[in-house]
């Protein structure tokens, strides 16, 4: 029979071992075209992973997307969220096992990194609550912790919340018990109920992306009339989202970030063009390279065809759910 969960310490220092726990998490789609670091979408691509605390040490078992080209050890992004998700919540383990089965491409724009986070923190939060150290996180806790790995919430909050989101920060100052106040960036979300008519198109290349080199390429000031516009778009792009999706064409234009990222990535930039003049609401997703399509209806063989020609291949997904932690 196998041996029974242990769990070793006291309320501050609590060592699980012999508990596992499985998680299922969504890529992501940030920005949708206007909403620069604030609005994104969950996307029916699935990263699966099983954690089990053992005795000693990291031992990592991956398949698929990123397989040949991952940290085995502590460095380990998945390994540094459980970590610090167990910290969170009072506990630690002194060794993880983790099986990775991964779907959602890297460097691809779809939220990797953000989907990595999440399952750790989500992994984390089904193993003290299985050892009955505390409820599951909230998923106000799993945007947090993972936004603060990420720097920003967009793409985290969608895996976590599913669906659309509208995702903002927040700087609130908390005294801490010598007196001394502390700034404490908070990340928050707020979910969006997608018009069931809506449906998702990925186009996906074999070539990949930094995102640190895609910010990079952003100005530091824009002109206010860019402002205003972008501004307007992101706030039609939630009715269109919510209520009034013949509007994604126009909720979708940008100004802030796609033509400064476009000489970096001329075949995204293409097709974007090559799709809006289609009739299709055409976005890079995140830093690109990949593009998102949402619509009412499906791409033709035509646009499926064009995309083959300039190196994408064409990706009809759900809107996802969010994460699903099971144990």
């Amino acid at each position: 029979m196998p041996e029974a969960p242990s769990v070793v310490g006291g309320a501050d220092n609590v060592l699980l071992e012999g508990i596992s726990v499985r998680v299922r998490v969504p890529a992501s789609s940030a920005n949708l075209g206007p909403g620069f670091d604030c609005l994104g979408i969950a996307l029916g691509v699935y990263d699966t992973l099983t954690v089990s605390t053992v005795a000693s040490g990291i031992h990592i078992e991956a398949t698929g997307e990123g397989a040949d080209s991952i940290p085995r050890d502590e460095r380990h992004l998945v390994v540094r969220a459980v970590r610090r998700g167990l910290e969170y919540g009072g506990a630690s383990a002194a060794g993880l096992a983790l099986r990775c089965v991964n779907a959602i491409p890297h460097s691809r724009g779809l939220g990797s990194s953000a989907a990595a986070a999440v399952s750790g923190f989500a992994a984390a939060s089904g193993l003290l609550a299985a050892a009955g150290v505390r409820e599951p996180f909230s998923d106000a806790e799993l945007v947090q912790l993972a936004g603060e790995f990420e720097g920003h919430p967009d793409n985290a909050a969608a895996s976590v919340l599913g669906g659309a989101v509208v995702t903002w920060a927040d700087s609130p100052l908390d005294a801490n018990p010598d007196g001394v106040v502390a700034v404490r960036e908070a990340y928050l979300a707020r979910g969006l109920v997608v018009h069931p008519g809506i449906r998702a198109t990925v186009f996906v290349p074999e070539t990949e992306s930094s995102t640190s080199h895609t910010r990079g390429l952003l100005p530091d000031t824009v002109p206010r009339a860019d402002a205003v516009f972008n501004l307007s778009r992101s706030a039609l792009a939630v009715v269109a989202l919510t209520t009034a999706p013949e509007c994604l064409i126009d909720a979708t234009v940008d100004r802030l970030h796609q033509p400064y990222r476009a000489p970096s990535m001329p075949q995204s930039a293409e097709l974007v063009v090559a799709l809006r003049e289609r009739g299709y609401a055409a976005m890079v997703s995140g830093a690109g390279p990949s593009v998102l399509v949402l619509s009412t209806d499906a791409v033709t063989d035509e646009v499926d065809a064009l995309a083959h020609g300039i190196g994408f291949a064409t990706w009809p997904v759900e809107i996802a759910e969010g994460v699903e932690i099971s144990w």
